[in-house]
This record gives structure tokens, sequence and C-alpha cells, in this order.
């Protein structure tokens, strides 16, 4: 890469300040944008130490000189979004507004100079498609707007048909990334993810609240990992105006999951069946499984994860805060 900065907003939150260290080890001179709505300072401490690190306290929509500070990057990781099922079924609206009003936004600042922009999506957008496997180019099958869970979804696939129309229309070069599931150290409980929810409440010896009957599944994947294709993926130039799943391939079932979380942290603590309505309100639908197909992001980039279940959960019960 250049010697100018990379820009990475929403870099106070999860991902994105895992990912900023991985830049920071790799030599790159980083600039985060984050209205620390969600992210925290805490998760930057390392970061904040730096002397090629700055952080910039603002919404990217708002960003003083947001246009001379992408003309300016080398490339810009756009993680700034409003995440987590508990936030989406509280306020669709800021869902919607926060996720298609700032990535337009950034990739509007983007074409000035044809900055590169790796856009952060979901599985999310999947929606209720029942194949074994996701696969990039497959067909997407989103709920009816009467049920704001789908939202969420929504939002970030017109992220991706936005970045789309700015790479043909303006020039923009744009990579998108579908992250399914990362977990790890710094990541909360407070907006719906489930495995740090877990593992709070099996500290705590409170029950560990399972929605639905447990029998869906879910593959999670390390954030080292999550991180280490996101870089990879930077750097492909054959990621140039594709879509590429990120995340881990093995599958487990919540209730499975829930009874691996009381074991790996010797919690004493019950497992209790919530439906789902009284979790979300009414309306609430569900996918049963989600797994991605990894074939794209092993042929562009080599990379296939390589940390387990087991290595997440040890990580999640032996830190408080990375």
């Amino acid at each position: 890469m250049h010697s100018n900065p990379i820009v990475v907003t929403g870099g106070a939150g999860f991902i994105g300040s895992h990912l900023i260290d991985r830049l920071l080890e790799a030599g790159e001179r980083v600039v985060a944008v984050d209205d620390l709505s969600t992210g925290s300072r805490s998760n930057l401490r390392r970061a904040l130490g730096n002397p090629r690190f700055s952080l910039i306290e603002a919404k990217v929509s708002e960003c003083p000189d947001l246009g001379s500070l992408v003309e300016g990057a080398s490339m810009v990781v756009h993680l700034a979004a409003v995440v987590g099922v508990g936030r989406v079924m509280e306020s669709p609206l800021r869902t919607l507004r926060t996720n298609l009003g700032e990535t337009e936004a950034l990739l509007e600042a983007a074409a000035r100079g044809r900055t590169s922009v790796l856009l952060a999506s979901t599985s999310e957008v999947y929606g209720k498609s029942s194949k074994p496997a996701f696969s990039e180019e497959d067909d997407l099958l989103i709920g009816p707007s009467v049920k704001p869970r789908w939202s969420y979804a929504c939002s970030k696939l017109m992220d991706e048909f936005l970045g789309m129309a700015y790479l043909r229309e303006r020039g923009v070069p744009v990579r998108v990334v579908r992250f399914f599931n990362a977990v790890g150290p710094r990541q909360t409980g407070a907006y719906g993810m489930v495995i740090p929810r877990f593992v709070e409440a099996a500290q705590a010896g409170r029950p560990l609240q399972v929605h639905g009957d447990g029998r869906q599944s879910r593959c999670f994947c390390h954030v080292a990992d999550s991180v280490e294709a996101v870089w990879r993926l930077m750097r492909c130039p054959e990621a140039l105006g594709r879509v590429v799943n990120v995340g881990n391939d093995q599958s487990v079932e919540i209730g499975e999951l829930a009874r691996r979380v009381i074991r790996s942290t010797g919690s004493s603590s019950a497992i209790e069946f919530i439906p789902y309505e009284a979790a979300y309100g009414p309306g609430f639908e569900d996918m049963r499984h989600r797994r991605p197909n990894l074939e794209l992001l092993a042929s562009l980039t080599g990379f296939r994860p390589t940390r387990s279940l087991d290595d997440i959960l040890h990580d999640l019960s032996q830190t408080e805060g990375g």
C-alpha cells in the first residue's frame, strides 16, 4: 500500500478496532472515524499510543474535511453502521438512515479522488434462503417490509447496490465483504450478539436465554480470522467489484452453543428457552441456518479461517475487553 493513511470508519467498534491493530502492526498509518455511539475509546487503547494512528470523533456524514480526508487516503474501510438485532428491532428508522446515509456520504467523498473503498456488509442479506451454504452469486430472499427485522438486511443490501453503482458510474474501486458472525474479545452482548451474551450470563451465574427452540444454527468466525481475511482482500486487485463472504463454515446449533459456553466457563447456569416474540416483540422472523460458502475467499486470497469455536469461547472466557 501507499504511505497515505487508511481510513477506517467505525474504527472504535469491535471489528474496526481489531482491524486497526492489524493495520498498525503491518506498518500502516490509520485514521479512525467514529462517533462512539456504540464503539469506545477503550477498544482503541493499543492504537491510541501509536504515532501512526489518529481518531476523529464524528459521524461520517458530519466529519469535518471528509472530502480531503478520503481523497488523501490509500483506502477506506467502511465499517460504521447500526448493527445488532436488538438495536435494529428497537429503531428501524435509525438503522435505515444511518446505514444508507453514512454510506452514501462516504462513497460520494471517495468518488472525488476515486479512493478505494472496502464496504462491510452482512450475511443477513441472504435473508430466508434455505440453501445449505450461501454463495455470493445466490438470489436473495428478504422478508416483508411490515417486519422491521428485515430493515437491517435491506439497508446493507442497498449499501452493496450503492457501492456497485459508484463503481460503475463514478469509477470508485469498491470491494464488498459479507461478514458472518465475527466474534471475539471486545464484543459486547448489549445489542443481541449471542456468544458474548451467553458468556456474560454464564460468568454471572444467570440463565442463558436461548431464543426459539435452539435448533437454529449459525457459524462463528474468530475476529482475528475475519480481520486477516479483510487485510488480504484489501490488497487483492482481483477482489475489486466483487462481493466476498468472510466467516467460518463450521455450524453449531444455538442450544448446543449454550451448553458449550456453560462447559467452557465452568458455570452452573441453567438454559432458558424464550419465544422470539418475548425477546423481540411480535412479528419477529429468524433464519434457521446460515452457513457461508468460502470458496471465493479462498480462491482470491488463499486464506481459510483457522480458529475454532473452542478457540473463540476460550478467548472470550479469559479476556475482559481484549
